[in-house]
């Protein structure tokens, strides 16, 4: 019998009513494993109904009760590591560590909640008037919905929830309906940590359930990340419904490689960042720039390196790269290759056919990188989310610069040198949120704040760290003037001497 995959409301599992269901595959195999309920309108609103009431509670919680949960969760989750791991491989299907990476840098967003204390501390400025104080403070929205992607079904939630709920606020989390069984295990660890009965709910779906959300009059921001496109049209539709929102979208991240680098450092960088987790995920650089003279070196090395990972099940401890999500999403990834060359691309490595022995009907496709790739080209304009790595080539520094900064999308860009003055000025020219110096995917640690530029976000506020803190909550100013216990009036007497 196939597993069903329902809600998660209330602090229980709540079996779906509307009948409609979406299936989950085992990208190595291809064969339907499980099926997820997928909400009803309805639905969305228990859901909601649910985080509601909580809010009238854990709205007004202690901060020491709120951080007592979380570090009772984080323990809980540093338990089940391997658990949560487990279910991403099975229904995404990257390798088992790539898994554990993931779920390493959910928990660094889990430990900057634990630390709420310090972040939600307020302002005070005394005696700005004859016996006026003005006090600023942050306080919660209420309840927060999430809207997160099939490529990071643990880390994403993460770095949402856990500074939502510690700011106050409760949480309707809906996960990508591809792989959604780790979101269920986040929830379940969550309730065994304490957390009280509808702070936290995960809510299945669709498209119905997302313009539920989106358009609930209670609820009062939306967190997603997701494709440019989508995030385009969550920002515009919960915007023109009052909410706030915070919207990442998609990326083309450049690494731009100078004369003097350590072509053997950015080889490996670039096979790394290119094709670690099949290349689905929004910080991968999927375009090299290379500058003068290195171009057919720097090709040559990457080229070496590919054509050694490992390619199999993300289960098998030798396997270095998965499957693709999905049979549809590897067939239009291999279109991009199969086209490149008609584009002008030099084709170096093509892995449009690639199989593994066994597992024939999983979602395969080897590794890909096209050389002398024209910024005309669809393999160079698209988010491809796969293994395909581009190389352009530029004969300088700042034509490098120029090209990147054309580009509509600015989520992370890296640069390649041993110059640090270079350097230095990359990191100021370059039109991007994240920018690593000699490190291919700059991707923040928790305390700093993750985001892009352009179309890769929609809103005002980059994903955790401070921004994340500021997002969950809103500041309020107070202006007090109290009277002086010597003026009290006559006949009530505090002991205070009288002065006139």
């Amino acid at each position: 019998m196939t597993k069903t995959v329902n809600h998660w409301i209330g602090g229980k599992t709540v079996e779906g009513t509307s009948g409609q269901y979406g299936p989950v595959t085992d990208p190595a195999t291809g064969a339907v494993t499980t099926q997820v309920a997928l909400a009803s309108v309805e639905e969305v609103d228990a859901a909601v109904a649910a985080a509601k009431a909580a809010y009238a509670t854990w709205g007004t919680s202690s901060l020491a009760q709120r951080t007592t949960v979380l570090f009772r969760y984080r323990a809980l989750l540093d338990a089940h590591r391997d658990d949560i791991a487990a279910l991403i491989t099975a229904e995404h299907g990257k390798v088992h560590s790539d898994a554990l990476g993931e779920v390493a840098r959910g928990l660094e967003i889990v430990e900057l909640a634990c630390g709420i204390t310090t972040q939600l501390k307020g302002e005070l400025s005394t005696q700005v008037s004859n016996r006026v104080d003005v006090s600023s403070i942050r306080q919660s929205l209420g309840v927060v919905a999430g809207i997160t992607p099939f490529n990071f079904p643990a880390m994403v939630p993460m770095w949402m929830f856990p500074l939502a709920i510690a700011c106050g606020n409760t949480f309707v989390l809906k996960p990508s309906e591809k792989d959604p069984s780790a979101a269920n295990l986040l929830a379940e660890l969550a309730s065994e940590a304490g957390l009280p009965d509808g702070v936290l709910n995960v809510l299945h779906g669709d498209k119905v359930a997302v313009d539920g959300l989106l358009g609930h009059p209670d609820v009062a921001a939306v967190s997603f990340v997701g494709s440019t496109p989508i995030a385009r049209y969550i920002h515009a539709t919960a915007s023109a419904n009052g909410k706030r929102v915070q919207a990442l979208g998609g990326a083309k991240n450049h690494m731009l490689v100078l004369p003097d680098a350590d072509l053997d450092a950015a080889a490996d960088a670039a096979v790394s960042a290119a094709y670690g987790s099949a290349g689905e995920r929004c910080m991968a650089i999927s375009a090299v720039v290379a500058v003068g003279a290195i171009g057919d070196e720097l090709v040559a090395k990457i080229r070496e390196r590919a054509e050694k990972i490992t390619i199999g099940p993300g289960n098998d401890p030798a396997s270095e790269m998965g499957p693709l999500i999905t049979a549809v999403h590897r067939d239009k990834v291999a279109s991009y290759v199969t086209g490149a060359a008609a584009q002008g691309a030099e084709v170096v490595l093509d892995g449009t056919g690639h199989t593994v022995e066994g597992f024939e009907d999983g979602h395969w496709i080897g590794l890909s990188l096209l050389d002398k790739v024209s910024t005309d080209s669809d393999a160079y304009k698209d988010e491809i989310f796969g293994p395909v790595l581009c190389v352009l080539r530029v004969d300088t520094y700042e034509d490098g610069v120029a090209l990147m900064n054309a580009s509509p999308f600015g989520n992370g860009t890296a640069i390649f040198t041993r110059d640090g003055g270079a350097a230095r000025r990359f990191q100021l020219e370059v039109e991007a949120g994240m920018v690593g110096v000699n490190v291919p995917i700059p991707v923040p640690v928790g305390y700093h704040s993750f985001g892009g530029w352009k179309d890769s976000l929609f809103g005002d506020h980059h994903i955790y760290g401070n921004d994340g803190v500021h997002f969950y909550t809103r500041g309020k100013v107070v202006t007090t003037r109290w009277p002086d216990p010597a003026d009290a009036p006559a006949g009530v007497d505090l002991g205070f001497p009288r002065n006139h």
